[in-house]
């Protein structure tokens, strides 16, 4: 009975001692679990921490980017586009910043606007650098203009100035021509004379060229005789050359039909002569023609 007793009390022992076992491995089991998701937690908590960086990192570099695509375009209504999506990208800095990493929530939604932003991005890079390629076309395009104008201003030009020499040559071709110029002072008895003092008369002839390229039609011509000491003879009659009023001594009104003509001048003398050398100089349409010298002692 003594020995029954005693097997029953080793036994109850053992079921306790067993007991605690269990309790015990239970116990360090829980706290070895704990510590592994508080290890986890952790790691997710620093994960979330560097992707919300990243996320802060690419905002602000949109952010940039749309800054910078504005300085670089003069379209009015992309720069419109772009502040608007400068701004939306701030603001969504702004929240990221200060959304806490734990918002597992919140994070996704900035990441698919984050997503959409990356795509309206890429989507005004395209529309930009179209609009460059454009402006460059256009530049080109101008540029080509500007030197084709260029050239076509010195083809004008030059043609300007071909037609002013050739109107020039015309000018000079159709110009009247004073030849065989003879000048003389005659004596009372019509004779000509070289004493200055029997000079009554001056003689002024010569003949005009014949000219077909020259407009036919009633001509003026003027004669100016000048002394020796610089006067001319004259009677108050004036004509212009070169943008200037010119005495005249004689005049003589012709009809030229492109012919040789001859014409033969007069000049009385009434006033008193010095000894010397005349010259006698003949105008026609504003052009000196022709001219001779002839002297008296």
């Amino acid at each position: 009975m003594h020995e029954i007793c005693k097997y029953t009390i080793l036994m109850k022992l053992k079921h306790v001692v067993s007991a605690c076992g269990i309790i015990l491995l239970s116990a360090c089991t829980d706290s070895a679990q704990r510590e592994a998701e508080k290890q986890e937690l952790e790691q997710l908590r620093e994960l979330a921490e560097i992707e919300k960086a990243e996320m802060a990192n690419e905002y602000e570099s949109f952010a940039r980017q749309y800054q910078e695509m504005r300085m670089q375009i003069n379209n009015d209504s992309l720069i419109a586009q772009l502040e608007a999506e400068q701004k939306r990208a701030e603001e969504a800095l702004a929240e990221l910043q200060r959304t806490k990493a734990s918002n597992a929530k919140e994070i996704k939604r900035l990441k698919e606007e984050l997503k959409t932003l990356r795509a309206i991005l890429k989507d005004m890079v395209h529309q930009v650098d179209s609009l460059q390629r454009l402006n460059e076309r256009l530049n080109n395009e101008n540029q080509n203009l500007r030197a084709a104008n260029e050239q076509q201003q010195q083809h004008i030009s030059s043609l300007n100035t071909e037609r002013e020499e050739l109107t020039e040559k015309v000018t000079i071709a159709a110009q009247l021509d004073a030849t065989n110029i003879h000048a003389q002072g005659n004596n009372k008895r019509g004779k000509a004379t070289e004493k200055i003092k029997d000079v009554k008369k001056f003689v002024v002839s010569f003949s005009i060229s014949r000219n077909v390229t020259a407009q036919a039609g009633n001509r003026s011509v003027f004669v100016r005789i000048t002394t020796p000491l610089g006067d001319v003879l004259t009677r108050g009659g004036s004509f212009t050359y070169e943008n200037r009023t010119l005495e005249y001594s004689m005049r003589k009104d012709i009809e030229y039909t492109g012919e040789e003509i001859e014409v033969t001048t007069y000049w009385d003398v009434a006033e008193t002569l010095s000894a010397g050398t005349y010259r006698a100089d003949i105008f026609a349409d504003g052009k000196n023609i022709g001219h001779t010298t002839f002297s008296f002692r």
